[in-house]
């Protein structure tokens, strides 16, 4: 949730914690909204693919969520955040108060007009009434790392929680594990090289999976780190694991089991 408050901005996550400081660059950006204006969205960060074509990166927002203040800050430098906003919730200055009542086609106009002179990086989710556009976007923008696509009532009001219907992607394969997170007896975490030769973190790992992986791990000195930042304890092993690799909110990839 993004607040543009009157002298300020503020950002908070879905638990209720309040991230501004992990996202002052967006923060920055929103000042240009008129004070009162409430959004509902997404921080995304796009990184650079080996062909230079620009992806959502989840680990990327990940790390930035789960640093200090300080290193959130030298992320924000290297890779500037976009906020997708999804939703308007209020807008006094154009005598919208509280638009949650309102139906979704009038908060989606609302929600174009409030942006349309904000611009970048505070940018409105794309959005379509045709089947076969959306489908087009379903399969076409799978490689740039969305998701998937929202279905949600045109004449519904703003409920919080997940109350529109979401189609995502979800593939399965296999990937080499070069690292961990956590202890090499306890590993929380796995970082895995997946197909395209990135380096991503794993979802949290189960306690049956962090037991078995523990035995075959051998770690390495140092520490190193994804190309979006997430810091990791490099490991040599012959582990290779079967993960999901569509991109969720919560991580890049799930481990699903071994090979």
């Amino acid at each position: 949730m993004l607040w543009r408050t009157e002298d300020s901005v503020r950002l908070q996550s879905r638990s209720g914690r309040d991230v501004t400081a992990h996202w002052m660059d967006l923060a920055v950006a929103a000042m240009r909204l008129p004070p009162g204006v409430i959004l509902d969205g997404e921080a995304v960060v796009y990184l650079s693919d080996a062909d230079g074509n620009a992806r959502i990166s989840f680990e990327a927002a990940q790390s930035r969520a789960l640093s200090r203040p300080r290193r959130a800050r030298e992320l924000a430098d290297r890779h500037p955040a976009t906020y997708v906003a999804f939703d308007v919730l209020a807008h006094p200055a154009a005598g919208f108060p509280d638009l949650r009542p309102r139906p979704y086609v009038e908060r989606r106009q609302v929600l174009l007009d409030v942006l349309a002179d904000a611009g970048p990086p505070i940018v409105p989710v794309w959005s379509t009434t045709d089947l076969d556009e959306a489908l087009l976007w379903y399969t076409a923008l799978e490689g740039t790392g969305v998701e998937g696509i929202v279905a949600k009532p045109l004449r519904r009001a703003y409920k919080a929680g997940r109350v529109w219907a979401k189609i995502r992607h979800a593939d399965t394969v296999d990937a080499a594990v070069v690292g961990f997170t956590g202890s090499a007896r306890h590993p929380k975490a796995l970082a895995v090289r997946l197909p395209d030769g990135q380096v991503a973190l794993s979802q949290r790992l189960t306690t049956a999976l962090s037991s078995v992986v523990a035995r075959r791990l051998v770690p390495q000195s140092g520490r190193a780190f994804t190309k979006a930042g997430g810091s990791y304890t490099p490991a040599t092993s012959d582990v290779v694991v079967e993960v999901v690799s569509g991109t969720t909110r919560h991580a890049v990839v799930t481990v699903v089991r071994l090979r």
